[in-house]
């Protein structure tokens, strides 16, 4: 074997070295990976926080239930908290998930199939998501304009 050839793990096959071509990509990558780090700072502070009111402040765990749900997306700061926390989430672990691909997928269908299928699972995710946080309703009505039963509602 040459000094300009390397043996390829996955194929067995003798391919030419890796050459570094003159063109740029852009910053796109140097972004992402700095979204990634900034993201992950971010994210630890909104999920200790999360943790923090759910499990801890109160009556912890016990306390935990449609009412308290409804109670917290009833102010707007704990919409926006659960928000940020699902947009970045998402954005986090898709980038991820697009770092693997890229990294393990040989063929450029292949790569561009899944790439496909994970932007639009992510997507639908980040839209149904913010649908439920900005749309809940607790105390919803039948057909007939009668509040369903559970108890979570004030009385009409």
């Amino acid at each position: 074997m040459t000094a300009t050839q390397i043996q390829s793990p996955r194929s067995g096959k003798i391919s030419p070295q890796y050459r570094r071509s003159g063109a740029s990509k852009g910053n796109f990558e140097m972004a992402a990976w700095l979204f990634m780090r900034l993201s992950g700072v971010v994210l630890v502070v909104l999920i200790f926080g999360h943790l923090f009111v759910n499990l801890l402040v109160g009556d912890g765990i016990h306390a935990i239930d449609f009412g308290f749900v409804a109670g917290k997306w009833a102010d707007p700061f704990w919409q926006f908290w659960d928000l940020a926390m699902l947009w970045l989430a998402m954005l986090h672990g898709t980038n991820g998930v697009r770092t693997i691909i890229n990294d393990y997928a040989e063929k450029d269908s292949s790569r561009f199939w899944l790439k496909a299928v994970l932007y639009a699972a992510t997507a639908v995710i980040i839209i149904l998501g913010t649908l439920v946080i900005f749309t809940f309703n607790p105390c919803p009505l039948d057909v007939n304009g009668v509040p369903l039963p559970g108890g979570f509602c004030p009385a009409a």
